[in-house]
C-alpha cells in the first residue's frame, strides 16, 4: 500500500485495460522509497530502472554547490586583467552590474525548476519552448563541458609549477594524479561527490572570507608597513583608466578611450561569473527540491555582494592598476594573482603559497564539478531524444558511466601541454567554447520568460501556487535577456581596434554563436518543430510526483521537529546548522 493505493490490485485491475490505461502508472524510484502515480508522459526513459539517476543531494550540498560554481580562478587570478585594463572604479562598477544580470538568471531558473525539477537545461527549453532550442542549447552547453575539465586539469598543472618546475617533473604527472582523482570521485555516485563539492566548496568560502578580510586590513593599515592606502589608487592613476593595447600599439584617450576599458572589462566580469549555472544540473538529483532549491538561489544575491562585489572593491584599494608587478603577471599561479601582489606589496611572507594551494583547490574543484556537470549535460540530452539512449544507462549507484566515459576521452586533450605548439591550439579551442556560457544564460532566460507567459495563460498564480517566484518579474529576466545578448555581440569587439586585425581571436571568439544558431534553425526546418504556444505548454507531467515528495518531506520534517520538541532538543547541531551556518552555505 503506498500513499492509499494497493498497488496489487491496481496491477490486476489494469491489466484488463487499454495500454494507454496500462501506461498511465509509473514508477518514479528515490533513494528512500517507491512512489506510484499517474503520469501523462509515462514513456520517459529516465524513470525505467536501470537509466535513473539518484537523489542524493540534500539542501546543504546544492546550495554549497550553487556557491562553489561562482568562485574559481576567474575570481582570485582573472580580475588582475581587468584591473590593469580599466582601473578599480570601472571594475566595481562592471562586476557589480552583471553580478545584478547573474541574480536575474538564477532567480528564473530556481523558479522554473522548483515547479518541476528536470534533467538539463534542453528538458526546459524542449518542455517549455521549442525543441530546436532543447537541442542547440543542449549541444552547445555539452561542448562547453567537454573542453572545460581538460583546460581545469592543465591549469592545475600550471599551477603546481610554482613549487615544482616542468624541467624537474613533467606536467603530464599531474595531469594523471588530478585525472584520477576527480574520475574516481565522479564514479562513486551522487552522495559522494555531493559530500567532496561541499567540503571543497565550504573551503573555498573560507579562503574568499579570508582574503576579504584581509584586503580590507591592509587597505586600512594593519599590515606589517602599517601604511593606510584608503582609497589612495582611485585619485592615482585613477578609478577609470584610458584604453590600451600594447600588442597593437594602441591607445584611446579621454572619455572614449574609458568607455572602451569598462566595456571590455564588462566581458571579463561576464566570464568571472561563468559556471554560476551549472548548480541547475544538479537539482534533478536533490532531494526535497521545493525546499532546497529557493534556498539555494535566494542566498545567490548576498554571495554575489560578498564574494565578489566586496572583494573587488577591497582590492581596488590595495593594488595599483599600474603596479609592476600586475602588468607582468602571467599564468595561473599565486605570481598571477592580484590578490597576492596585495599581500607581497605590505610584506606580509608565506602567504603566497597559502594562496597558490588554495588556487589548485579551486580547479580541482571545478575540474571535480565540470566532469558531473558533462555526464548529467549528455544524459539530459539523450533522454530528450537528442543523444543515443546508451548515455541514458546508469550503475547501481545511479551514475550515467557512459556520459563520464566521454568526457573522459576529452579530457585526454589535457595531455597536449606537454607540446606548446598543441596547447596554443588548445588555448584557440578553449576560446571556441567560452561563449557557450552566455548562451545558456541567454537560453535559461527565455525559458524563464516563456515559463511566466504559460502560468498566466494557463491560469497559475505564480504568486500563490509557485513555491518560489522570482523577483522583479517580467522585467528582470528581459532586462537581462538583452544584456547577455549584447554582450555576445561585444564579446571581442577589441579585435577590429588597431591594426593588424587579430582574424584568429576573431574566429575562435565568436565561432560558436553560427554554430548555435545553424543548429537551433536546422534542427527547426528539419523536423518542422514550432515554438509552443503558452496555452499548449505541459504545466502537467511530472509535476504530481514532486507535489508528492513535498508532502512526504514536510511530513518527515514536522514529525521530525514534533520528536525534538518533545525530547526538548530543540537546539540540537541540525538547529545551529541551520541558524548558525546555513545562511552563508
Amino acid at each position: 500500500m503506498v500513499f492509499g493505493i494497493d498497488l496489487e490490485k491496481s496491477s490486476n485491475s489494469k491489466s484488463n485495460s487499454s495500454e494507454n490505461d496500462l501506461a498511465s502508472v509509473i514508477s518514479r524510484h528515490t533513494e528512500d522509497y517507491d512512489l506510484y502515480v499517474a503520469k501523462s508522459n509515462p514513456s520517459c526513459i529516465n524513470q525505467k530502472e536501470g537509466h535513473q539517476l539518484r537523489k542524493g543531494l540534500d539542501s546543504r550540498h546544492t546550495t554549497m554547490i550553487a556557491i562553489g560554481g561562482a568562485l574559481g580562478t576567474g575570481l582570485l587570478i582573472g580580475t588582475g586583467s581587468a584591473l590593469k585594463q580599466a582601473g578599480p572604479g570601472a571594475i566595481f562598477i562592471a562586476y557589480a552590474f552583471i553580478g545584478m544580470v547573474v541574480f536575474m538568471v538564477m532567480s528564473g531558473l530556481g523558479e522554473v525548476a522548483t515547479f518541476v525539477p528536470l534533467n538539463g537545461f534542453a528538458n526546459y527549453a524542449q518542455r517549455y519552448v521549442d525543441d530546436a532550442l532543447g537541442f542547440a542549447c543542449g549541444y552547445v552547453y555539452l561542448f562547453k563541458y567537454l573542453i572545460l575539465p581538460a583546460n581545469q586539469l592543465v591549469a592545475g598543472s600550471l599551477t603546481v609549477q610554482y613549487w615544482v618546475s616542468k624541467e624537474t617533473l613533467n606536467p603530464g604527472v599531474w595531469i594523471t594524479i588530478f585525472l584520477a582523482i576527480i574520475l574516481a570521485i565522479n564514479l562513486l555516485g551522487i552522495r559522494f561527490f555531493g559530500e567532496i563539492e561541499f567540503y571543497l566548496s565550504a573551503l573555498k568560502v573560507i579562503t574568499c572570507l579570508g582574503v576579504i578580510i584581509l584586503m580590507f586590513i591592509i587597505a586600512l593599515g594593519g599590515g606589517p608597513t602599517h601604511e593606510r592606502l584608503g582609497f589612495r589608487f582611485w585619485k592615482d592613476p585613477g578609478a577609470f583608466l584610458e584604453y590600451k593595447d600594447s600588442s597593437k600599439d594602441l591607445l584611446i584617450e579621454g572619455s572614449l578611450g574609458k568607455f572602451v576599458s569598462f566595456i571590455s572589462v564588462l566581458i571579463t566580469a561576464v566570464f568571472a561569473y561563468l559556471g554560476t549555472e551549472l548548480v541547475g544540473i544538479t537539482f534533478s538529483e536533490t532531494r526535497n527540491p521545493r525546499r532546497s532549491i529557493p534556498k539555494a538561489i535566494k542566498l545567490t544575491f548576498y554571495r554575489i555582494l560578498v564574494f565578489y562585489i566586496l572583494s573587488i572593491l577591497f582590492l581596488g584599494m590595495c593594488v595599483s592598476a599600474t603596479d609592476p608587478l600586475l602588468l607582468t603577471a602571467s599564468g595561473n599561479s599565486a605570481s598571477a594573482s592580484p590578490f597576492v601582489i596585495a599581500i607581497k606589496n605590505a610584506r606580509i611572507n608565506g602567504l603566497d603559497h597559502v594562496i597558490n594551494g588554495c588556487i589548485l583547490l579551486f580547479v580541482l574543484s571545478a575540474a571535480n564539478s565540470d566532469m558531473y556537470v558533462c555526464s548529467r549535460t549528455v544524459y539530459s540530452l539523450a533522454v530528450a531524444g537528442y543523444a543515443p539512449k546508451i548515455f541514458t544507462k546508469t550503475s547501481k549507484r545511479g551514475v550515467p558511466y557512459y556520459g563520464i566515459a566521454l568526457n573522459f576521452a576529452f579530457t585526454l586533450l589535457a595531455y597536449m601541454t606537454v607540446s606548446s605548439s598543441a596547447a596554443q591550439v588548445f588555448t584557440y579551442f578553449v576560446n571556441v567554447v567560452s561563449l557557450t556560457g552566455l548562451i545558456a544564460w541567454s537560453c535559461i532566460l527565455v525559458i524563464h520568460i516563456r515559463f511566466m507567459a504559460a502560468c498566466k495563460a494557463q491560469g497559475i498564480d505564480r504568486t500563490r501556487d509557485l513555491a518560489y517566484k522570482s523577483p522583479l518579474q517580467p522585467y528582470g529576466s528581459y532586462f537581462a535577456l538583452t544584456v547577455c545578448v549584447l554582450v555576445i555581440f561585444l564579446k571581442n569587439f577589441t579585435v577590429f581596434l588597431g591594426k593588424p586585425f587579430t582574424y584568429k581571436s576573431f574566429i575562435t571568439g565568436y565561432i560558436v554563436l553560427p554554430v548555435f544558431l545553424i543548429m537551433y534553425f536546422g534542427y527547426k526546418f528539419y523536423f518542422k518543430t514550432s515554438i509552443i504556444p503558452s496555452s499548449e505548454v505541459d504545466l502537467v507531467t511530472f509535476k504530481d510526483v514532486i507535489d508528492e515528495e513535498a508532502e512526504r518531506y514536510a511530513a518527515e520534517d514536522a514529525e521530525k521537529q514534533a520528536i525534538k520538541q518533545a525530547e526538548g532538543k530543540t537546539f540540537d547541531k541540525a538547529w545551529f546548522y541551520d541558524k548558525c551556518i546555513g545562511w552563508l552555505f
